[in-house]
């Protein structure tokens, strides 16, 4: 949307939010979009593919990396972006240049040929640190170690080099086997006054200085007293429920937090990062949410507390109806729904306040400037009986 000011993008997001949630906000709280002072090149993850592109006049290929043409397979030649970090992308464009000194074919999806597939440059907000992920066909790679300190020796503000292997022919970009060719194999960020570890599979949002907004604003949102079990859904590596339970510029966290989050290599960083921030009284789960808050209400309470508060953050496609429907029968005081997608949003907080849940404050972040992605917070709160 780099062809519309601003300010009017922002008018236009907050407008679609409240238009969608106006049946049920008579009497909530409506918030300011929270907009960026500096809306260019915020994305710290940065993904490229590589591809062959035979030139007519040469009649031989050269190496195109950047982003795919929308609904296509096509990748478009790029070599800068206005929302993507500057330095990850020239890095990327280091890759390709050493894809040529060290004789490297990019990867042919068509064909199921050629080697390197695409490099996923992840950048530390507050720290710097520069991890770069390597994603090759199969882990037959005799000069890595090389080509990494190649790199490295081009851009020294690098701290680990990963090849990532991926050998099936779906579309997903990373595949399940890894080797560090340099540095520790993860990169630290700090957020909201909490560090976190980060490794190349991790969840961690792509613009960082908007999640420390959406994070302090969800955690205000969740109005907590200190003595809250909080319940974490969709957890990934522990962000939003490790900032709640700290609490946020001298606002009081929670007593005790349980998240849960399908990924076990998500929950293994949730862990390393409750440890290395010194955070008691925390329990992560692999597993479905929905199943899980299931056995809960199942248990009838017998854990030890009931839960309180609820942080959801789920996928574009929304909360499942299992889960909603335990969520209903724990009966928590409040709900804090972070969504990217309003629409099912409103669908699954639609269910919620039928069934005993009322719309007390909205919030839109704008997280993604210059697209059409749009971050909102709700809070809903259970009517007293």
């Amino acid at each position: 949307l780099l062809h519309i000011p601003y300010e009017k993008q922002l008018q236009e997001k907050q407008g679609v939010v409240e238009n969608l949630f106006s049946d049920y906000s008579a009497n909530a709280q409506i918030h300011p979009i929270i907009g960026m002072d500096d809306p260019y090149h915020y994305r710290n993850k940065v993904t490229s593919p590589f591809v062959s592109m035979r030139t007519s006049l040469k009649h031989k290929s050269s190496i195109a990396c950047g982003m795919y043409k929308k609904g296509t397979h096509r990748v478009v030649d790029t070599s800068e972006c206005l929302i993507e970090n500057m330095q990850a992308k020239r890095i990327i464009l280091s890759i390709r240049s050493l894809m040529y000194t060290y004789h490297i074919e990019p990867y042919d999806e068509d064909r199921d040929i050629g080697f390197m597939r695409h490099a996923q440059i992840r950048v530390g907000f507050a720290s710097g640190e520069i991890m770069v992920t390597l994603v090759t066909r199969n882990d037959q790679w005799k000069h890595g170690k090389s080509f990494a300190r190649a790199l490295v020796k081009k851009h020294p503000e690098i701290t680990t080099v990963i090849q990532n292997i991926h050998t099936s022919t779906n579309n997903v970009i990373l595949g399940a086997k890894e080797k560090t060719l340099y540095g520790p194999g993860f990169i630290l960020d700090s957020l909201c006054g909490l560090s976190f570890r980060i490794s190349s599979r991790s969840f961690y949002q792509v613009n960082v200085g908007q999640t420390q907004y959406l994070y302090e604003r969800a955690v205000e949102m969740a109005k907590l007293s200190g003595k809250e079990t909080i319940f974490d859904a969709y957890c990934g590596t522990g962000t939003i429920g490790l900032v709640a339970m700290a609490g946020v510029h001298g606002l009081p966290g929670g007593h005790r937090l349980i998240g849960v989050e399908e990924r076990r290599d998500a929950i293994a960083d949730a862990y390393m990062n409750t440890r290395h921030n010194g955070i008691k009284n925390v329990e992560f789960i692999a597993g479905d949410a929905g199943a899980y808050m299931r056995s809960l209400a199942r248990q009838n309470h017998t854990l030890s507390g009931v839960i309180d508060v609820v942080f959801m953050d789920p996928p574009r496609a929304g909360a499942t109806l299992d889960f909603l429907k335990a969520t209903i029968q724990l009966e928590p005081t409040r709900i804090v729904y972070i969504s990217c997608n309003p629409k099912t949003q409103i669908r699954d907080a639609k269910y919620l306040i039928e069934r005993g849940y009322v719309l007390k404050e909205l919030q839109v972040v704008d997280m993604f400037p210059h697209t059409d992605g749009i971050e909102s917070i709700i809070m809903l709160e259970r009517m007293t009986r």
